[in-house]
């Protein structure tokens, strides 16, 4: 058996675990039994959300401390080590942010920031054979797995973010979550020899947000979506906390100053933007391995795809940069190669509010290879 297959059967056994702990009544919003396909029945398996919205599926505040362990132990097997710490440290960090805007309700929700609106729910029957699947989310976490015939074989998206990316600890320490996500990226770019630095150097300010933002697929041609479109639902039933999201989102595309020209600029193309991997010398050829390693090795050993990035692999990868290149001021970047796509944002907040993930643009929620599976099953 390979870690990969064993990754997926300590999976399957933590989703039937969790599964058989729920009542019939959590069963419904927490185990969907449709199983991963390829048509608009499996659409919403492929809805992803960052924001605090409605993830779908069963909040850990609905289920009893024993369940709510249960839960976790399917995150984690999902997850590294220190993936996993990131993402409990991103979920403490509503409490943080709730005390920063004063414990107001917010959101239509009567808890706006709340550690316990993070969403588990499972696709199809955990198992051995066929293909089954698990997602779990909340402000600022989106994991999505899929496993065919006992092998996991797509954790993307990933996104992992923090706000506050940067807050104050005891004795003058920080926590910064994403801390070396961020600076990896800057120390590449700012290492580069100046013709390739403007290579790199896509526009002198930032986007607002990422540029392919929560859509299902990634295409040629997205841009950044406002604040106000990346939430479940059409509309809050309270109209003055729908007021406060427009004028939120407004005042987010606001502060970037983007004109239609600069989104032109950092649109998504599938040839890559930016400095090449080939031109780089020796030094920050490792840096950019180790950012690589800031998105890779947030899942198990066996999944992460770092082991094949070898010379060939590091050079097709491109890296583009928006913004300052001064720490503590609104920037962008994005990493760029076959299969992969990684985004990283930290422009709102007065870029204190950090937004990043690992996606392949051919086969999120590993839409090919279930295609080919059922192809040859069905």
């Amino acid at each position: 058996m390979t870690s990969s297959r064993q990754t997926a059967t300590q999976m399957a056994e933590a989703a039937r675990d969790w599964l058989s702990s729920l009542s019939p009544a959590q069963r419904k919003s927490g185990h969907s039994l449709v199983a991963p396909s390829d048509g608009a029945t499996d659409a919403e398996r492929r809805r992803w959300f960052y924001t605090p919205t409605d993830h779908g599926g069963l909040t850990l505040h609905q289920l009893a401390p024993s369940q709510q362990r249960g839960a976790m132990r399917l995150v984690a097997s999902g997850l590294s080590e220190v993936g996993y710490a990131t993402v409990v440290t991103t979920m403490g960090l509503e409490n943080v942010l709730d005390r920063h805007e004063g414990f107001v309700a917010r959101f239509d929700r009567e808890r706006g920031r709340d550690p316990g609106s993070y969403y588990l729910r499972v696709f199809g029957e955990p198992g051995e054979t066929g293909a089954w699947g698990w997602r779990f989310g909340g402000h600022h976490v989106s994991l999505n797995n899929l496993v065919i015939d006992g092998d996991l074989v797509s954790t993307t998206p990933c996104f992992m973010g923090a706000f506050p990316a940067t807050s104050p600890l005891l004795g003058g320490a920080v926590s910064r979550p994403l801390g070396r996500v961020e600076d990896l990226a800057r120390e590449l770019v700012r290492s580069m020899p100046a013709d390739l630095q403007r290579r790199a150097l896509l526009l002198p300010k930032a986007p607002s947000d990422v540029v392919t933002g929560n859509r299902s697929r990634v295409s040629e041609g997205d841009r950044v979506m406002p604040l106000v479109e990346l939430w479940r639902d059409e509309r809050f039933q309270d109209d003055v906390e729908q007021a406060k999201l427009h004028v939120t989102s407004d005042a987010i595309e606001s502060a970037s100053g983007f004109t239609a020209d600069d989104h032109r600029v950092l649109e998504y193309t599938p040839t890559p933007k930016g400095a090449c991997g080939r031109d780089l010398d020796g030094g920050q050829r490792e840096v950019l391995r180790a950012l690589l390693g800031t998105y890779f090795d947030r899942v198990p050993a066996s999944n992460s795809p770092l082991a094949a990035y070898d010379a060939a692999a590091l050079d097709a990868v491109h890296i583009a940069w928006a913004g300052s290149l001064d720490a503590g001021r609104p920037h962008y970047y994005r990493l760029q190669g076959p299969r992969l796509l990684i985004e990283w944002d930290n422009a709102q907040g007065d870029a204190n509010h950090a937004h990043s993930v690992w996606r392949d643009p051919d086969g999120d929620f590993g839409t090919d290879l279930l295609a080919r599976h059922l192809a040859e099953h069905h």
